[in-house]
């Protein structure tokens, strides 16, 4: 397998791998970014969201997520993610799943996780180019969102549906 970057970008990179699949030789261009996680957290039955601008579409209503970063593990990420975009403190995280929201063309994936265990410690620390509020509603109000197509988010979707699927199936 032979790489050739054809992109380098402040977020992501795009390089062309040449590979050989079952004695043919195939090109492949392929998203290169940094893995990510996210964290669907419970306060009760409220679920912490955060409304963030995400161009083209504009604001929208997503778990808390982020990038992880070199020097942590993807459940640290999570943890970190949700206390500086809402000022919550998750303790008692759980793996909830793992997604490739863009298999075939992107080598990312992220790593969902839940927690019921919260404490609001009111530091909110956003990056400089971040634009966000927190809300909260209630579980069964973000299915009915997610079934009416008012959530447009990938890993908001999966991690929500998981989730009730592991409390539907126990």
């Amino acid at each position: 397998m032979r790489k050739n970057k054809l992109y380098q970008g402040k977020n992501l990179s795009v390089s062309r791998y040449n590979l050989q699949v079952e004695g043919k030789k195939i090109k492949q261009e392929i998203i290169e970014q940094k893995n990510a996680a996210a964290i669907l957290a419970f306060e009760n039955d409220q679920v912490i969201l955060v409304k963030q601008f995400r161009y083209p579409l504009g604001y929208v209503l997503e778990i808390p997520a982020g990038v992880v970063r070199d020097h942590e593990t993807p459940k640290q990420c999570a943890v970190r993610e949700l206390e500086e975009e809402t000022g919550y403190k998750a303790k008692n995280v759980k793996h909830l799943m793992k997604i490739y929201p863009m298999l075939g063309y992107s080598l990312q994936f992220v790593d969902c996780f839940v927690s019921s265990d919260l404490k609001n410690t009111g530091k909110v620390k956003l990056d400089d180019e971040e634009f966000l509020t927190v809300t909260k509603i209630s579980f069964k109000k973000l299915l009915s969102m997610i079934e009416n197509k008012e959530i447009a988010e990938s890993r908001t979707i999966c991690a929500a549906l998981t989730y009730a699927a592991k409390k539907y199936y126990k």
